[in-house]
């Protein structure tokens, strides 16, 4: 199988508060520990519009002229924006960045615009901080994360949980990775490859198969030996880690039956892992939804590990 993403460009979203510190860090240590695989790393900050009608109410917009219109963004961008843009090029240079760190500002809806960023210059990873509301009051990552998970198809989105290593080369040591034998749960198995194949540190990679109880009785009924099945995709997985040269000591294989989110869940909390990688999509055909409902799911719920939905594309 094809490894993915042959280098990484990271698209790095920050707003100022803790929880995007806390991404900051996250994606300098993960950023660091790819080396020369990582080819570029861009912190953007959109200036929404809350900010202006939360402090600036009393001014008469349409009364000011364009020199004082400039000169307002000008001061704006020099107060708020540009040592939040400063701040995160330290935190990422302490992290251990050594390519360049470009810097861009745009305004509007979070959401959109970068994903529209991530598109037009073609970056392959977005690392967002799982909720944040900023000083400026209009950058709230918790609506904006769940926005750019649903529509940036083309790229791999990191949320970062609460829990983030520090002082660690590998910030991500220990692996949990769903698998449904869906070609979208494949494409997750795949990432885990590629990171395997960079990271120093890494200890263990879990191969989780869950068994859908909601499914299981009518699925019997039709002949299908649940035990067997879940053992071919967890070989056909675990066969695409051996072949790239993935230590076979790393790798764990687990067999679960019950809700599929519930599961994954339970297993994230007592594995104790510090990534959880699932495809946007999964539904195999035989009709067992495991990735495509269930990763919205967990996300949500899934507070202190950080989660990469990777992109099917």
């Amino acid at each position: 199988m094809k490894q993915q993403n042959l280098t990484t460009k990271i698209l790095l979203p920050i707003d100022g508060s803790e929880n995007s510190r806390r991404a900051l860090k996250f994606a300098g240590q993960l950023g660091s520990s790819l080396g020369k695989s990582l080819s570029g790393i861009t912190l953007f900050h959109v200036a929404a519009g809350g900010y202006m009608s939360h402090h600036l109410g009393y001014i008469d917009f349409w009364a000011m002229d364009l020199t004082q219109s400039e000169a307002f963004q000008k001061q704006y961008f020099n107060e708020k924006v540009k040592p939040l843009l400063e701040e995160g090029e330290r935190i990422l240079k302490e992290s251990g960045i050594k390519v360049e760190i470009e810097k861009q500002v745009a305004d509007g809806d979070p959401a959109r615009e970068i994903v529209q960023l991530a598109n037009k210059e073609n970056f392959s990873t977005i690392i967002m901080a799982r909720r944040g509301l900023s000083e400026i009051k209009g950058f709230f990552l918790g609506s904006v994360s769940s926005g750019v998970v649903h529509t940036a198809s083309r790229q791999t989105v990191y949320i970062v949980g609460h829990k983030v290593l520090e002082d660690n080369k590998c910030p991500i040591p220990r692996i949990l990775i769903p698998v449904d034998g869906s070609p979208y749960s494949m494409k997750g198995v795949e990432h885990a490859v590629y990171l395997s194949s960079r990271l120093e540190g890494i200890t263990k990679i879990t191969l989780l198969k869950v068994i859908n109880l909601a499914l299981y009785i009518e699925r019997l009924k039709e002949g299908v030996d649940h035990e067997d099945e879940a053992q071919r995709i967890l070989e056909d997985a675990r066969t695409v880690f051996l072949r790239a040269g993935i230590s076979e000591g790393l790798i764990d294989t687990r067999v679960e039956i019950g809700i599929p989110y519930e599961e994954i869940l339970r297993e994230a909390e007592e594995g104790n892992y510090n990534l959880i990688i699932m495809g946007r999509k999964g539904r195999s055909a035989i009709k067992d939804l495991l990735l495509g409902g269930v990763s919205p799911t967990v996300l949500q719920r899934c507070q202190n590990p950080t989660v990469a939905i990777v992109s099917g594309e």
